[in-house]
């Protein structure tokens, strides 16, 4: 019977052995039942990442409570993480309602300000066992976003500052902004490889990619060579599933019912799920 583990461990793995974990946002049980079905049909440990802007679909006992009984049903070990959350008070009751793995996301304010919280963050993280990401620089965001705003502007990560962040912070895994965008890409992808490098050579710790959809599969193999251990997936999950519920109402003779609709978007979670985790490793 597999259980919930804290991330610092799977994340040093895919760290000491150069692949990457994807790490899947959910929003319902179906999602849930998607992404750790997949895990355990590959053979493959998975991050189950609940972003605190979806706490209207689910809250976080419903969420902790679904994501243990099906890990208690597979053989994979997985991480529930909570996802890109600015709030302390929200980052403290996932941890004490039984998350693994927390992200403090500081990213759009002053660095001093964003180096005092994260490490309030992780001294109260650490305590219970559980791991920490921060974000250091910060995203656009592309098309069909569901995370961030039009307004936001691209940062990229300062390799001096992040050697100086995860030093004083104590981080166990740092998000850094290289040119992807959350959601999809507008127009042709230009992801920085070369800032990776830089801040590889100052840090030592696991990297994290958010915005992984749509992120040319050649330029994410350079990303994973280069300290990324960890990469978010989101938009894609959405976009293919409502794309395939369309299609499949469309295309019905009978209209179908509700439970096998939620049958359908198991099984769309679980191949884009599949489709990440091949080729990050």
């Amino acid at each position: 019977m597999a259980e919930m583990v804290n991330l610092s461990k799977m994340l040093n793995d895919a760290k000491d052995n150069k692949y990457a974990l994807g790490s899947f946002n959910v929003y319902s049980f179906e999602t849930i039942r998607g992404v750790i079905a997949c895990a355990n049909e590959l053979g493959t440990p998975a991050i189950v990442a609940f972003g605190a802007k979806y706490l209207e679909n689910m809250d976080m006992e419903e969420v902790v409570a679904c994501v243990k009984h099906e890990t208690a049903k597979g053989n994979q070990p997985i991480a529930l993480h909570l996802d890109h959350c600015p709030k302390k008070e929200i980052i403290k009751e996932a941890i004490d309602k039984g998350f693994t793995s927390v992200m403090y996301d500081g990213s759009a304010l002053p660095f001093e300000e964003n180096v005092k919280n994260t490490k309030e963050v992780v001294e109260y993280a650490h305590a219970h066992g559980v791991s920490v990401e921060a974000e250091l620089g910060s995203l656009a965001a592309g098309a069909e976003s569901h995370e961030g705003s039009e307004s936001d502007i691209e940062k990229y990560t300062n390799p001096e500052q992040a050697k100086e962040f995860v030093e004083r912070t104590g981080v166990d895994c740092l998000a850094v902004s290289i040119g992807t965008v959350h959601g999809m890409y507008k127009g042709t992808p230009n992801v920085r490889v070369d800032v990776l490098q830089n801040i590889k050579k100052a840090v030592d710790i696991p990297f994290v990619l958010h915005g992984g959809s749509g992120t040319p599969e050649e330029t994410i193999k350079e990303c994973i060579k280069n300290g990324i251990c960890k990469i978010n997936v989101n938009t894609e999950i959405s976009s293919y599933a409502v794309d395939n519920v369309k299609k499949l109402l469309n295309e019905s003779e009978k209209k179908p019912h509700l439970s096998v609709l939620s049958l359908h978007i198991i099984d769309y979670v679980k191949e884009i799920v599949a489709k990440y985790t091949k080729f990050f490793r």
